[in-house]
């Protein structure tokens, strides 16, 4: 593995460790001091660190300089089939008593995985380092 594989998986390992404080917080703040169930805590925290996750690995993990609606577009893609598969595999698993927090960490560390490679290679696949540093 190249030296700048290596770094790009540290980097979108980092900036996912921040979003996912983010989806933990938020969601910990709608399921405990709203009273929320499972599935609209889950989703709105995914949005938020789903829009964080973006911003911060576009620019500074895969330095891509591709046509940032078109990314979303993509991104999209891959969660318009990620979370309403995430969110009803969640509330199966927490009406069937599994704990929410569990439920939640099994969910953000297959998204961890599956959203890096889908990044890599479709969505930044051939647009890596295309970003031009302005001083």
């Amino acid at each position: 593995m190249k030296k700048e594989s290596v770094i790009q998986m540290m980097k979108f390992t980092l900036f996912s460790a921040s979003a996912g404080i983010i989806q933990v917080v938020s969601f910990a703040l709608f399921n405990e001091f709203f009273g929320w169930i499972y599935w609209p805590s889950y989703l709105i925290a995914l949005i938020l660190s789903i829009i964080w996750n973006f911003t911060l690995n576009r620019q500074y993990t895969f330095k891509s300089a591709a046509n940032i609606p078109v990314a979303m577009a993509k991104l999209f893609g891959f969660y318009a089939v990620f979370t309403p598969l995430s969110t009803w595999l969640g509330h199966l698993a927490e009406t069937a008593g599994i704990n929410d927090y569990i439920i939640l960490a099994v969910t953000m560390l297959s998204n961890f995985v599956l959203e890096f490679l889908f990044c890599k290679f479709v969505i930044y696949k051939n647009q890596e380092n295309t970003r031009v540093i302005k001083n």
